[in-house]
């Protein structure tokens, strides 16, 4: 079979016949890939050959050169680099040269191609000219499919090295200046307007040093201005497009274009009949009202520390605001009724943009919106009366909750009938309206008043359809979080009924009635899981009944469900299965945080179960990583009364404990060595060979991701604290391992390694704080003194970090009085009277109040140590 053949194969209706292709291609390329490059880059230029096989040729090669993943996409790049050059430059040659193709979507596939090469060789310094060749391309007024296609590989391009800016800043000009010819309204081409204005967009990183000069950046403001007003659609909504995002990279400098062009622009965008206009338009004013909502934190926050802010809000939400409400609230009552409930729609976007605008002006909007409610909320028309409702809805956060409580009051009786409403679109958003009341503004919900309609509102609609089913289980949690008990209150308040408590027995009923229907699948069924977890959680003493029964409820379905796996039946079969077993996991877990040791009757149970899940599991991670939360959950409630179940666990953590390629459970396999250790003390000691000589060659390994490897020094912490004198026999190698990680210094320009190693820090930090505190006040204490002063290098280097966090600051203070207190006759003086131990220890940085109560107690460590 020849290479066209086989590239047609691949886009074969029929699935055996485009598999074959697909698989033959592939061991092509792994087979002899110079040849296989070679043979698609002369397929995508033959001018004889179908476009549809010279589209799947120039996909096949992109596809060759670049990948989502970064591990393979260096792979690739590797490979390409690999290559001789006599090959290489052939590829680009054929790319080039299918740039001017006149067939169909030829030219944009070897667009696509051409920005492939160009992004794994440019980073390296090589292909430097291809920019320039493309330059040269674009001026060429006698081939339009040309210009289109090269301002396409420029775009593209330009988009790959978005991450790396620096690349393409020295052509910055040249690009520019090609783009914007294209772009500009004279250009007689609609398809090279378009894309140009694509290739602008693309671009907009890299002409930081144009916009700064105000000729050029008015020149590009006209342009992109202008086409907006296009006759060509898709050109009118690219150059919205440009202006959200110059406007995100440039909002100081836009003053002067709001007063005389975008304002109106948008808001007439944003009325346009086609709707891809419209959108674009309206999420202009959504970023604007971003921009401006983060300004003001940053304002409040400079504010309190009597410093001005960096950048400050030029208001233009606010100033705006009584032209562009109107145009909202009639884009509201336009909804779609057969749109699908996942479409984006103007309805949903002037939503969005409405409750981003109540953010940014805050209580302004109020007064704005009120007359619009008013007028719809009890109109014959389901249009406005959801329009009417959505807009309370969205603007809930961002006004001050004392402006917004009289409304909400008034607002509360009305919305609880509208439960019952004729429309099922209206009775969505009502239910999502009382679901932001009950998270935002608990406040105005009189329990005497409204808590019974309301709550009988919200269990009636745990009948109606699964959009608001989920609705009313996510208002009924949020009923939960803020109404009910929360750990570490008052514990007197855990002995008395919540306002809540009338109400639980009915409300979790009801929850599990609606997660057992047939109908209920997907995300309600989450939805109702989540709702009984929050009610479980913030039960009080008289509920407890309620938590005992969903326990046994819950362990009763996992029964039933682990007896059933044999009758799977493919994916979606077994995707239902899983969701399911996690959300029984998660209830199980809240039971048992609420318990506590009152799990004791029902542990054997679970633990029977989990182990059966485990073993249906199989490499399913997210499961497993569930059913050892429960574990974890399981081993702090019982402590050492765990002890009996740790021989039959042990076997199914080491493997986790080995999946270095999976993180996720690999970091939560690591998190139960830690809860087996807090929970079993010194029984711990039997296992801690095996414990720390799996965490130790995990260390070891290249392929586990270096944030698992924090996870485990803090574990060497929980260990020791477990066992005490017993960590004697791993003390050298855990104190080598540590004092290597803290040497670690990150270069300050690269901004992922500076929060790595901050991190970092942070977990031998608590390692060492855990193997002081096994050690104190035991005869081998001793042990730690040829330590010590790599501990209390780590100590300043922590607190002389300008960019120190909080929780470092803590632990570090906290690591130099826990080795005070354990050498406290004199044995470490020498070093704890270094100045730089008095300087920090008279702390004058702002910190918390339970920082400074740990700062208090180190200096009285060091005082008594010192003396």
């Amino acid at each position: 079979m020849n290479a066209s053949e086989l590239l047609a194969n691949t886009l074969s209706p029929d699935a055996h016949t485009r598999e074959d292709a697909t698989q033959k291609l592939e061991s092509a390329s792994r087979e002899n890939f110079p040849a296989y490059v070679l043979m698609l880059a002369s397929e995508l230029v033959n001018e004889s050959s179908q476009p549809h096989v010279r589209n799947a040729a120039g996909l096949a090669l992109k596809n060759s050169l670049s990948a989502r993943e970064i591990a393979r996409q260096t792979d690739y790049a590797n490979r390409w680099l690999a290559l001789d050059d006599a090959t290489r430059n052939k590829v680009k040659q054929d790319a080039l040269m299918a740039l001017a193709s006149s067939a169909g979507k030829v030219g944009t596939v070897a667009a696509q191609v051409v920005s492939a090469i160009a992004a794994v060789e440019l980073p390296q310094g090589q292909w430097m000219d291809v920019i320039g060749i493309l330059l040269g391309f674009v001026s060429d007024q006698s081939n339009t499919n040309l210009r289109v296609a090269t301002l396409q590989a420029i775009g593209f391009t330009c988009e790959a090295l978005q991450a790396k800016p620096e690349i393409l800043a020295m052509r910055s000009n040249e690009i520019l200046t090609a783009v914007i010819h294209g772009a500009r309204k004279e250009e007689p081409s609609p398809e090279v307007q378009l894309a140009a204005i694509q290739a602008l967009l693309n671009s907009l990183e890299f002409v930081r040093e144009n916009f700064e000069r105000e000729g050029e950046r008015n020149y590009i403001m006209q342009v992109v201005c202008e086409a907006t007003q296009n006759p060509s659609v898709p050109v009118q909504v690219g150059a919205f497009e440009c202006l959200v995002k110059i406007m995100s990279l440039y909002y100081d400098k836009m003053n002067y274009y709001m007063e005389r062009a975008l304002f109106g622009l948008t808001v007439m965008g944003m009325k346009h009949s086609e709707p891809e206009i419209a959108l674009q338009a309206i999420e202009f004013w959504s970023t604007v009202c971003e921009l401006e909502s983060d300004l003001a934190w940053e304002a409040s926050e400079a504010n309190e520390y009597g410093e001005l802010p960096e950048n400050e809000s030029k208001f233009f939400a606010k100033i705006a605001m009584p032209e562009i409400v109107p145009v909202l609230l009639d884009l509201l009552t336009h909804q779609d009724e057969d749109a699908d409930e996942d479409e984006w729609d103007v309805s949903k976007a002037a939503a969005t943009c409405l409750g981003l605008l109540a953010q940014a002006v805050q209580d302004t909007i109020v007064a704005a919106v009120i007359p619009f409610i008013e007028a719809n909320i009890r109109s014959t028309d389901w249009h406005l009366r959801e329009a009417a409702v959505m807009t309370f809805g969205s603007i809930l956060d961002g006004p001050d909750p004392n402006v917004l409580t009289p409304l909400v009051n008034q607002a509360l009786p009305i919305l609880i009938d509208m439960m019952a409403d004729q429309n099922v679109h209206v009775k969505d958003t009502v239910a999502w309206t009382l679901g932001r009341i009950c998270d935002l503004l608990i406040s105005t919900i009189q329990p005497d008043v409204h808590l019974h309609p309301l709550i009988s509102a919200l269990v009636a609609g745990l009948q109606d359809n699964p959009r608001i089913a989920a609705n009313c289980c996510w208002a009924l949690m949020n009923l939960a979080d803020q109404l009910g008990y929360v750990e570490g209150d008052d514990p007197e308040t855990f002995n008395q009924p919540s306002a809540l408590s009338p109400y639980y027995e009915g409300v979790v009923q009801a929850l599990l009635r609606l997660t057992e229907t047939a109908t209920s699948e997907g995300q309600h069924r989450t939805a109702a899981y989540e709702a009984i977890t929050s009610f479980v959680t913030h039960s009080t003493l008289d509920t407890i009944p309620v938590v005992q029964n969903t326990a046994v409820t819950i362990l009763l379905r996992m029964e039933q469900l682990l007896g059933m796996q044999n009758q799977i039946v493919g994916a979606d079969d077994r995707n239902n299965w899983n969701d399911l077993m996690s959300n029984f996991c998660a209830v199980i877990t809240s039971v048992i945080r609420k318990l506590n040791d009152g799990i004791q009757p029902l542990a054997d149970r679970i633990m029977t179960l989990l182990l059966q899940l485990i073993n249906a599991a199989g490499k399913t991670s997210t499961l497993l990583e569930d059913a050892f939360l429960v574990v974890g959950a399981l081993s702090a409630a019982l402590e050492q009364g765990f002890a009996p179940y740790i021989p039959a666990f042990l076997p199914h953590l080491y493997p986790a404990l080995k999946a270095h390629e999976d993180t996720q459970l690999c970091t939560v396999a690591v998190g139960i060595i830690g809860d087996i250790s807090r929970a079993l003390g010194d029984q711990t000691a039997q296992y801690s060979s095996a414990f720390m000589g799996v965490l130790l060659e995990n260390l070891q390994s290249d392929v586990l991701n270096r944030n698992v490897k924090i996870s485990i020094l803090s574990c060497f912490g929980d260990i020791a604290l477990a066992i005490g004198p017993a960590f004697e026999p791993y003390l050298s190698a855990t104190m080598g391992v540590l004092r290597q990680a803290g040497a670690v210094q990150p270069n300050p320009l690269d901004i992922d390694l500076v929060e790595y190693v901050s991190l970092l820090r942070d977990g031998i930090l608590e390692a060492y704080t855990g193997i002081v505190a096994g050690f104190k006040n035991t005869p081998k204490v001793e042990l730690l003194l040829p330590h010590v002063p790599a501990m209390l290098e780590l100590v300043q280097r922590c607190l002389a970090d300008s960019e120190r966090t909080e929780t470092s600051i803590k632990l570090a203070i906290g690591l130099l009085g826990d080795l005070a207190d354990a050498f406290p006759n004199g044995q470490i003086k020498q070093l704890l009277l270094a100045d730089w131990i008095a300087n920090e220890l008279r702390m004058k940085s702002r910190v918390s109040p339970e920082t400074k109560k740990t700062v208090r107690w180190a200096r009285e460590m060091v005082k008594r140590a010192t003396a």
